[in-house]
């Protein structure tokens, strides 16, 4: 991809990391606003002077909320409502896990992390809240137009691209060692196919105490992953974990679970790094299978299980998406610090908005 042919190129930046703060008062163009409808079905959307969303009740005209405060069936989105409904390429990292990953990472205020698979940047922005803007998060990506459509959700969502936030494009395994110094990250966070083949360089980045947590969607990713982390020797026995979310339905006394539940979408592994030259204790497990074939790894790829990938083509046009997103997001703010330095209300020109739903 060429640097004219970037749809991040032009993307806007900001100084001193990521203090986002969420918008406040009525709504302006250039927001991202969420509906909900008489069945409780969310819809996000982007809120354009002139603009229109047409559903098969009847059409609401954007200038009926532009101005208006919040109010019980116009939201600005929180960031659990944004990832679910952002433009996609990758499947992106729930927030039941993202939410997991943060707290059982122990991702702080100025932590150093380092995030391999950004997919559609759904955890890198969970992530860049928790290390706040004295923290770094830098991220790596095999393909571009991942990387590229990553960067535009999060320049939607704060409004700009963090100057604490890197992404590069390639490799963990060949990049990191160039990126950062050894024993000089906080935490490291693996979100691909094969998370094992990444942990030795984990390892070497990774400070004592520090911690890996692997992402992973089988068991069988799931079980080679661990015994790969205790194949180095250098990391504590691993912790593997699921979490289902279920809501419920109350009113009055009509008390029940829901119908539909969030409930498998992937597997959370962790594990501390060990001080150099530190042992574990032998811990009595069970003899079992270790050793996997690649008839046992090919039985769970993607295709195997048949998962349909995305088309080069859908990803330069998500990717062109929420670029263009964030650069109304940004136009939006610009135009509403000038309109208060001026006493005058806010005015924005929009694009085309991008609407997505849950």
């Amino acid at each position: 991809m060429s640097h004219t042919d970037d749809p991040t190129a032009a993307l806007p930046h900001t100084a001193g990391g990521a203090p986002h703060t969420p918008p406040r008062g009525p709504f302006r163009a250039g927001d991202r606003v969420q509906l909900t409808g008489p069945k409780g079905k969310l819809t996000t959307l982007s809120l354009e002077t002139a603009g229109e969303y047409h559903t098969h009740r009847g059409v609401l005209r954007h200038d009926d909320v532009i101005g208006k405060p919040d109010e019980y069936l116009a939201l600005r989105p929180l960031l659990n409502d944004y990832v679910m409904s952002m433009p996609r390429g990758a499947a992106i990292v729930y927030p039941k896990d993202a939410a997991q990953i943060v707290a059982f990472a122990d991702v702080f205020p100025g932590a150093r992390v380092v995030e391999a698979g950004v997919g559609s940047g759904a955890l890198s922005l969970f992530l860049l809240r928790a290390i706040g803007p004295t923290g770094q998060l830098q991220s790596f990506e095999r393909r571009e137009e991942f990387a590229a459509i990553a960067q535009g959700n999060v320049g939607t969502f704060l409004g700009a691209v963090p100057d604490n936030w890197s992404v590069t494009v390639g490799d963990l395994v060949e990049e990191l060692p160039g990126a950062v110094d050894e024993q000089s990250v906080d935490r490291v966070v693996l979100d691909m196919l094969a998370p094992w083949e990444c942990v030795d360089a984990a390892a070497d980045a990774l400070v004592p105490g520090g911690l890996i947590v692997c992402y992973v969607a089988t068991v069988t990713q799931l079980s080679r992953t661990a015994e790969a982390l205790r194949d180095t020797g250098r990391f504590t026995d691993p912790m593997p974990s699921e979490t289902l979310v279920r809501t419920w339905h109350v009113e009055g006394l009509a008390v029940r679970p829901d119908h539909r539940m969030v409930g498998h979408t992937g597997f959370l592994i962790t594990a501390r790094r060990l001080a150099d030259g530190t042992v574990l204790p032998n811990l009595k497990r069970r003899a079992g299978k270790v050793e996997f074939s690649d008839e046992d790894i090919e039985a769970w790829t993607p295709g195997a299980v048949g998962e349909r990938a995305t088309s080069d083509k859908k990803l330069r046009k998500v990717a062109r998406q929420s670029a263009a997103q964030a650069r109304k997001v940004a136009a939006a703010e610009a135009g509403s610090a000038a309109a208060v330095a001026e006493g005058s209300e806010p005015v924005s020109d929009a694009s085309e908005p991008t609407d997505g739903e849950r």
